[in-house]
């Protein structure tokens, strides 16, 4: 079994004096560390890029939202006031569209029934 204080790969942790201090000793046999290192370090700046990539996206995306949100609420507000107009006149000209609209449907179907009528003879 392994000493606690002491590791079992290419970083070897020695005891100290102070227990605050670790020092370490690189074995040479396993020398590629700074191949490895580099290769880490290259995967690390194609996340950096990446996330990048992602925070770039997501303001654009958040800009596009918000204008999106901004034309709904003017739509929203053209529509309201649209429809205070269109109260307005029909309070003023009174309920006689609603009679005029009525009739207007009546008559539309009595001559659809006078041409279905007249179309089977």
């Amino acid at each position: 079994m392994a000493h606690p204080m002491r590791g079992s790969g290419p970083l070897r942790s020695r005891n100290v004096a102070t227990s605050d201090e670790i020092q370490l000793r690189i074995d040479p046999v396993h020398g590629d560390l700074d191949e490895e290192i580099d290769g880490l370090h290259s995967r690390v700046r194609l996340l950096k890029g990446v996330a990048q990539e992602i925070n770039s996206e997501a303001k654009f995306q958040n800009d596009f939202l918000n204008q999106l949100q901004m034309t709904l609420a003017k739509a929203q507000a053209g529509v309201k006031n649209n429809m205070r107009r269109l109260n307005k006149s029909i309070i003023q000209q009174g309920s006689n569209h609603v009679l005029h609209v009525v009739l207007f449907a009546l008559f539309c179907f009595f001559v659809v029934y006078l041409l279905s009528k007249f179309s089977r003879r």
